[in-house]
């Protein structure tokens, strides 16, 4: 009876030893493939989100495209830039307009040369390096012409020279000298393509 339950243990043993390799086997498989398929539902269900959040801003984009013609039809709002096509023609303007200004003020255009603007830049920028000379009156002249000046312009970088051998003036008190003024200019445009 003994050899017949040690037989029996041992068909059980086989039994079980038979049956665990498969439940290893799909727990070995199984088991990541579970978690995979979490992971991927998961993945799903923030790709569900992004997709929900940004249909709802492409429902926004009429409205937004609606205001911004609007406040570039505005004529308040053109007046403070440059109404041009291209950056190029922005940057013509621009220089033009500086020439203007230190000729009407006594002075004289050294040189001009448009400098690049950053990229990506909202609402785009004009800039121009401009050297000029004249009397400290006639520069002084220039600088509040740019100031009040629409399209609206600013003065970035300003540097002042006065020639090495100048004489001075006859007159104490009297602010007339010869000076060179190097000065970066900019204004910004509205619906410019580089």
């Amino acid at each position: 009876m003994s050899e017949r339950t040690d037989h029996k243990g041992i068909c059980v043993l086989a039994w079980l030893g038979v049956l665990a390799i498969p439940v290893g086997l799909v727990f070995a498989i199984g088991w990541p493939w579970l978690e995979r398929v979490k992971a991927l539902e998961r993945e799903i269900a923030s790709l569900d989100e992004r997709i929900v959040r940004h249909q709802g801003l492409l429902r926004t984009l009429p409205g937004l495209q609606a205001e911004l013609k609007q406040v570039s039809d505005n004529k308040d709002v053109k007046n403070f830039y440059f109404d041009a096509k291209t950056s190029a023609l922005a940057g013509a303007e621009l220089q033009r307009q500086v020439k203007k200004m230190v000729t009407s003020a006594g002075g004289q255009v050294m040189s001009t040369q448009r400098l690049p603007s950053p990229k990506d830049e909202q609402p785009p920028r004009v800039r121009v390096r401009t050297q000029i000379q004249g009397m400290t009156d006639a520069l002084l002249d220039v600088l509040y012409q740019i100031e009040q000046a629409r399209p609206f312009l600013f003065v970035e970088k300003l540097s002042v020279r006065a020639p090495p051998r100048q004489r001075r003036p006859q007159r104490r008190g009297t602010r007339q000298g010869l000076l060179t003024v190097r000065l970066d200019v900019f204004g910004y445009t509205l619906g410019v393509t580089p």
